[in-house]
């Protein structure tokens, strides 16, 4: 029996600027803003929200508005600079004002669709990096990197190449630097760090 494919956000943040442009698609325009999303250490992490235009025009998002956002993650390669470069976003399906802590909540189910890749780090920590494909309704494919750490990491390293995953986790924004013909380049990664891995439904 087919596995099912699950794509839930649901994140409580602060929005860090007001809608712009992004794109049209048969006839319909959607904007994106900046959400900062703080974790219980402190650390900052900032995404990107895409919404449509209906919902740019409500007047919720301005900079510094709590917004309370439910959606999915998309993926897209983006092909504007040198070479291609996954970016994720978050499709947003319901915005309104947020009230109480910040939430970043993830829910994925999906298959790997490369292997695993699995390192440590100096002080001996077990990390590992995977891709994983999760199917829409309409027919396409967002393509998520996700990260896992210690146990999970181990156990989804000893995955295959189209197997089955489902889990909970939050998305994380890092900073990492690229080498390139015009030097050494700041760029922003995101990813969802995986919390706990989860019984499938089908």
């Amino acid at each position: 029996m087919e596995q099912a494919h699950r794509n839930e956000v649901h994140l409580t943040g602060a929005a860090l600027g007001a809608p712009e442009f992004s794109h049209a698609y048969r006839q319909e325009r959607f904007y994106r803003f900046p959400l900062r999303l703080t974790r219980l250490s402190g650390q900052c992490d900032e995404v990107t929200v895409l919404l449509h235009e209906d919902q740019a025009a409500g007047g919720t998002v301005v900079p510094g508005a709590r917004l309370d956002i439910a959606g999915q993650l998309r993926s897209y390669n983006n092909r504007s600079g040198v070479g291609r470069r996954l970016v994720l976003t978050v499709f947003a399906q319901s915005l309104g004002p947020g009230d109480g802590e910040d939430r970043n909540l993830v829910r994925l189910a999906g298959a790997l669709c490369k292997a695993p890749l699995c390192r440590s780090t100096p002080l001996g920590r077990r990390i590992c990096d995977m891709m994983l494909a999760v199917n829409r309704r309409c027919g396409r494919t967002d393509y998520i990197p996700c990260i896992a750490w210690g146990a999970l990491a181990r156990q989804i390293g000893a995955m295959a190449v189209g197997e089955h995953v489902a889990f909970s986790g939050r998305m994380q924004s890092r900073l990492y630097y690229k080498r390139t013909e015009e030097g050494v380049q700041a760029r922003t990664a995101y990813e969802v760090s995986v919390m706990c891995l989860e019984e499938e439904t089908v």
